[in-house]
């Protein structure tokens, strides 16, 4: 059973289902499951009420992106609250043209706010790394500086088929074996590194460059940025009682017809 481990989440449950909350209190509540000081420096100013609207919570959904497609559905949801992994506004702000006005207008006008927890949910415990240990049955994981490590009990067939998405492997990872799981854009030659030291043998994340899989001191077992980090999304709506709204990136593989390398 996939679960937010958090020892508070038992009395921010209670509180959130109550009628209706303030949103300072939301905030606080937030802060407790994955403080911002967890947070990587750079994701600081990114994080928390990004979009600011209602005072009082009633309804609040939840999703990895604030796409066009999520946050129509939240407004559909008449959703207070939109609680989402990555921030919709990347860069410092000067002007709301183009695509960034046609995706916030409709959030402005409904009143509905948007909040982020982007790396400090990677960080925290029962974040989006436990998680997907949980998920992939990795026994005792402990953290690496980001992800954690441990014995993964099952092979690439069952990790293609609980992840929900198709998997690029990059040499040959004895599997079951001592995996090294990063939710996310994880394949950082540093990171590579340390996971080889704390004795991985091979290492699951997303959106590997050339350079990196060829240089790799380890296998390197490449999923969908999506697959690896919607599970702890999904897990915190299930646990807090929030509307999840699915929103999986259309994708297709194509083989070559002539294609006989192992």
């Amino acid at each position: 059973m996939l679960r937010i481990t958090n020892s508070n989440i038992s009395l921010i449950k209670k509180r959130i289902d109550t009628l209706v909350m303030e949103i300072g209190e939301f905030i606080r509540m937030m802060d407790t499951l994955a403080s911002p000081a967890l947070a990587e420096e750079w994701d600081r100013e990114r994080i928390g009420l990004v979009v600011e609207g209602r005072k009082d919570l009633e309804r609040i959904c939840c999703a990895l992106d604030a796409t066009t497609p999520v946050i129509k559905k939240a407004i559909e949801h008449r959703a207070d609250m939109l609680v989402v992994h990555h921030t919709p506004i990347w860069d410092a702000v000067t002007s709301f043209r183009g695509s960034l006005a046609m995706l916030l207008r409709d959030v402005l006008i409904s009143g509905m706010n948007i909040y982020v927890m982007h790396t400090n949910l990677d960080h925290a415990r029962g974040g989006v790394n436990d998680v997907l240990a949980d998920l992939l049955e990795i026994d005792s994981p402990t953290p690496l500086s980001l992800g954690v490590i441990g014995e993964c009990g099952i092979d690439l067939q069952e990790m293609a088929d609980r992840l929900g998405c198709p998997l690029r492997v990059w040499g040959r990872p004895p599997l079951p074996g001592r995996l090294a799981v990063v939710g996310g854009s994880g394949f950082i030659p540093d990171l590579i590194g340390e996971a080889k030291t704390a004795g991985a043998t091979a290492i699951l994340s997303a959106e590997v460059r050339h350079s990196v899989a060829r240089s790799s001191p380890l296998p390197l077992i490449e999923a969908t940025h999506y697959a690896l980090e919607s599970p702890a999304m999904r897990v915190l709506s299930q646990t807090l009682g929030w509307t999840y709204i699915e929103d999986i990136p259309y994708l297709q593989t194509w083989m070559p017809r002539n294609s006989g390398a192992d």
